[in-house]
């Protein structure tokens, strides 16, 4: 199958993203922020995709004041019609939709013995089928296409268990599953699929963590710090790049080595 090249008249900006056009979903903020911060300095067309109408905006403004090719498209991953309406809003921008990174989540956490049904079912329906969804969404595009990089963001919680975390857990554990059978689904058509597993990342979820907490943590791990938003974003642009053409179903840690 021929996979499409990138847009001509964009590949002189130069860069591995140059005329490829990337889907963040929850990019306003966190890890989401510095990947659509990454692939903009590479030379792609960033989509930040959110929720969150005042972040999402900002970003986007960012990236485009910056120099940075850049859109932002309100969306709730939870929601169908809402993802649907997030991929026409692309292809009417852009014609075209070359990565999708599914990035957004949330947290609700609680012991098994307090958590609610409606925080595990909110949990999921962010976690889970928020990737089912967005992924659903931009297919028909990548088919057409016969190229696409779908990358899919779980957690190390999702290999090892994590206490008071059985939604979250049980939603990453699900994402790693649905990655490796889009693999062998999408594989053949000319589009990878692959899921990045950070460990322990400063973002804004850890500003509520106790600095015993993550002294502990940063104690336990080899590396003898904590991971930083940029560390993950090499993942992910490796990922979504040409040099990872022949990675597919992978499970790629990013946590210093902190469950070895």
């Amino acid at each position: 199958m021929t996979q499409t090249r990138p847009v001509e008249s964009q590949q002189a900006h130069g860069g591995r993203f140059a005329g490829r056009v990337v889907v963040i979903t929850g990019a306003g903020r966190g890890i989401g922020r510095e990947l659509a911060t990454c692939f903009g300095q590479e030379a792609a067309a960033v989509v930040v995709a959110d929720r969150d109408g005042a972040a999402g905006t900002r970003a986007a403004s960012e990236l485009t004041h910056t120099g940075y090719d850049a859109m932002f498209v309100e969306v709730d991953v939870s929601d169908p019609g809402s993802t649907v309406a997030m991929a026409h809003a692309v292809a009417d921008r852009y014609s075209r939709i070359d990565v999708l990174v599914n990035n957004a989540g949330i947290t609700a956490d609680a012991t098994l013995s307090k958590m609610s049904y409606e925080d595990w079912r909110r949990v999921l329906a962010v976690n889970l089928d928020g990737p089912f969804l967005c992924t659903k969404a931009v297919l028909p595009m990548m088919l057409a296409a016969g190229y696409g990089r779908i990358i899919n963001a779980a957690s190390i919680v999702a290999l090892y268990g994590n206490f008071g975390q059985s939604n979250y857990t049980a939603a990453k554990a699900g994402l790693i599953g649905m990655t490796k059978t889009w693999a062998r689904e999408l594989g053949p058509k000319g589009i990878t699929v692959n899921a990045v597993a950070p460990g322990f990342i400063l973002t804004d979820m850890a500003a509520g963590v106790p600095d015993s907490v993550l002294d502990a943590m940063r104690s336990r791990n080899p590396i003898g710090r904590l991971g930083e938003t940029e560390d993950v974003a090499e993942a992910y642009l490796f990922l979504a790049s040409e040099g990872a053409r022949y990675v597919n179903g992978a499970v790629v840690t990013v946590d210093g080595g902190m469950t070895l």
